[in-house]
């Protein structure tokens, strides 16, 4: 009762600022105390919208409920159309990661084969991204490994280059490929652009689901080459016919000609969680299943409106994804709901028609739908044991370190630099034992020169405690002994945090360990404040491998860093010796290149564009370092 009347002249002057927003679509910005972003939605109607989170809270669902107790701030921006609405939200929730959205969390990146068409001699890449950049892509592929035999399969058979563009610009003589009867040699003008891209064409002919058309072809050019008695060209088709085959063989086949691509698109879930289910037809043949899990959100509860969170989920997920002719959906959310969806993803898709559907009659789709849900119902079991599993190693640490509280929030922070010099730092965060890969965080340590972990380790725990907006951890992790345990503990004093709980871990190799010419393993130690001897893990217990994750990932997130900032400090003493490339130059090309390898792959032209600089400058600079390779 005392909570709700301290709520009370926020909510009525919340409900007062409503009073004026428009009868427009749009979309709205919900913020906290911190004036962080909590929650982002679109509307038709922004006043109607906004106005039902205050109206009966028995019609909310908890979570809603919870984040209205939150609110401080409610901004909008109007768009022209709903539809507009619907792009700009999915734009938002990326761009801020609000809380109380349900927002798709995937580590990986759907692969995808991209041919770059725009270049004279195209070739094949494995692409994490769809873009307008003139590129034909197909996929997603569930796997890297295929996209890569694909890839291996189609350069081999029809002598497609891998080299990059500017070792393809710099050769004056064929590489081993062409030796071995894998490439055509464009980059010594072994073959003519037109005779190239009449290859590149079957390629595409075989990522378009047109096989048979390929394989015709292929049986045609082979016996054509025997009778000719051009028997080891006639061999070569006959090696690539087996190949695709091969290739074929490993792909589901469905009767649905009349479609080019597809998506199925499911849900379950119950108190555990929530699986979103995707599987993936082209061309007729099933390219396989994706999911996506949402813990602790219970898509079962009658107070979740599919119609809101599983569109979101739609809208957010085709953001950074191919679009298909068709969406094949497995929940009824509405005619018109379906409609504006349609046109959604028609405007992403520069104009191409977009279908929704449900499966309703075609006993194929309801066969690919089948076969989807019960993907769907499997993942929902294998991901449910392994939040579980993740519940009771954290419940461990708990208890081993005597934490306050449930260790939901775990940061790591580990210190790395070369001889005294560029010194970094990384904070890797895993909340309920698992790794949130969008929080973590890297510093480039400012404030001290040579090495020095205490200062080194101060400077970041004020900056990361600057940020008010960031949710507090409840167990701080450290690299090292007691003397690191030390070293952040003075630290967390010094930033005013002293009362966060703060452990460190550090190998403890034993005698015997030193006696094996071989050493297998070593004894992870975990040092507290305040206790003389340190906590000891059962190296198979989830506790350890989740505090040993944490501890790797922050090792290797600082070393990639440090990495970087070497090989940056490499480029700029490179630059320096290119002939008037001065500093104001220099400062500029770094800002658009971030390696060597992106200068040469850039035009001439492009790098010609850019600031203070012109053709013969850029000349030189290719030039300079091709030779300097």
């Amino acid at each position: 009762m005392g909570n709700d009347l301290k709520l009370l002249p926020k909510l009525i002057e919340l409900k007062e600022k409503i009073r004026q927003f428009p009868d427009h679509s749009g979309v709205y910005l919900m913020k906290n105390s911190s004036d962080k972003v909590i929650y982002v939605g679109k509307a038709k109607n922004l006043k109607q919208r906004v106005r039902s989170y205050f109206g009966d809270s028995k019609e909310l669902s908890p979570k809603t409920r919870l984040l209205v107790t939150h609110i401080v701030l409610i901004d909008y921006i109007l768009t022209q159309t709903e539809v507009e609405a619907f792009l700009l939200e999915a734009s938002l929730i990326k761009k801020y990661r609000p809380k109380y959205n349900i927002r798709l969390k995937d580590d990986k990146s759907y692969p995808y084969i991209r041919i770059s068409m725009k270049d004279e001699f195209p070739r094949l890449y494995l692409s994490r991204s769809v873009k307008s950049d003139g590129s034909l892509y197909f996929g997603p592929y569930t796997r890297g490994g295929s996209v890569f035999e694909t890839m291996n399969f189609l350069n081999q058979s029809f002598q497609l280059r891998d080299c990059t563009d500017h070792i393809l610009a710099s050769r004056d003589r064929p590489c081993i490929n062409y030796q071995m009867g894998r490439c055509s040699a464009p980059c010594v003008k072994k073959i003519n652009s037109s005779d190239y891209l009449l290859d590149v064409r079957k390629a595409l002919t075989f990522l378009r689901g047109q096989s048979g058309e390929l394989i015709d072809e292929l049986q045609k050019k082979m016996l054509k080459l025997a009778d000719e008695e051009k028997y080891e060209q006639a061999a070569r088709w006959r090696d690539t016919l087996r190949s695709l085959n091969m290739i074929l063989e490993k792909q589901s086949v469905v009767d649905l000609q009349a479609r080019k691509n597809l998506d199925i698109v499911t849900f379950c879930g119950d108190a555990r969680g929530t699986v979103i289910q995707f599987l993936y037809v082209r061309q007729g043949r099933v390219l396989g299943t994706r999911s996506q899990f949402l813990a602790g959100f219970d898509s079962a509860d009658p107070q979740e409106d599919p119609r809101e969170w599983f569109v979101s989920v739609i809208n957010q997920y085709y953001w950074d994804n191919m679009i298909p002719d068709e969406v094949l959906i497995s929940h009824d959310i509405g005619v018109e709901m379906v409609k504006l969806m349609q046109n959604v993803l028609t405007e992403r898709r520069g104009g191409e028609d977009v279908k929704i559907s449900l499966a309703t009659s075609d006993e194929k789709e309801k066969e690919l739908l089948e076969l989807t849900e019960k993907n769907a119902q499997a993942s929902l079991e294998k991901q449910s044991d392994r939040v579980e599993s993740k519940k009771m190693g954290l419940d461990e640490i708990k208890n081993r370190f005597n934490l306050p509280l449930w260790p939901h929030r775990i940061e790591c922070y580990d210190i790395s630099n070369f001889h005294g010099k560029e010194i970094v730092a990384s904070q890797v965060v895993f909340e309920g034992g698992m790794p949130v890969k969008d929080q973590y965080r890297l510093y480039k340590i400012k404030s001290i020169q040579g090495a020095n972990d205490f200062a080194a380790m101060k400077e970041v725990l004020m900056r990361r405690f600057k940020h008010l907006e960031w949710d507090r951890p409840h167990l701080i992790l450290v690299d090292g002994g007691k003397g690191q345990l030390n070293k952040a503990l003075q630290a967390l004093k010094e930033v005013g945090h002293e009362d966060l709980p703060l452990a460190s871990l550090a190998k403890s190799k034993t005698k015997s360990d030193f006696e094996s010419e071989d050493i297998q393993s070593s004894e992870e130690r975990f040092y507290l404040p305040d206790r003389q001897n340190p906590v000891v893990f059962n190296r198979n217990s989830e506790a350890f491998r989740i505090l040993t994750q944490l501890r790797d990932e922050a090792h290797r997130f600082a070393i990639t860093f440090h990495r970087k900032l070497r090989h940056k400090q490499s480029l700029v003493s490179i630059l320096d010796q290119v002939p008037g490339l001065g500093e104001k130059r220099k400062k500029i090309l770094l800002q658009k290149f971030n390696d060597v390898e992106a200068i040469l792959q850039a035009q001439e032209e492009e790098i010609a564009t850019l600031p203070s600089f012109h053709l013969d400058l850029a000349k030189t600079v290719k030039k300079f370092l091709l030779d300097y390779k």
